[in-house]
């Protein structure tokens, strides 16, 4: 988040009720609550996370490490709604 504010990108966060208080969601320009605070509710429904990006006009989602990062469908689906 700290890299893409020095490129001058905004950024939105996502986070699940548990979450709220992050460092990631106080850090964004934008975050957004996306389920339960239990990760197959929140972190791992793709869409709950796409419907974020689309809600918020984002271009690109970093996927982090684990959950999404290497599911084939969720890049999938990101391609299908114009994502990077």
């Amino acid at each position: 988040i700290r890299a893409a504010r020095e490129l001058g990108i905004a950024t939105v966060a996502v986070y699940s009720t548990a979450d709220k208080e992050a460092l990631h969601t106080l850090l964004a320009d934008e975050a957004i609550c996306i389920g339960p605070g239990k990760a197959t509710e929140s972190y791992l429904n793709i869409n709950a996370i796409l419907s974020a990006a689309v809600l918020t006009e984002a271009e690109a989602i970093h996927p982090g490490f684990g959950f999404l990062s290497e599911n084939s469908k969720f890049a999938t689906m990101c391609d299908e709604v114009g994502i990077k």
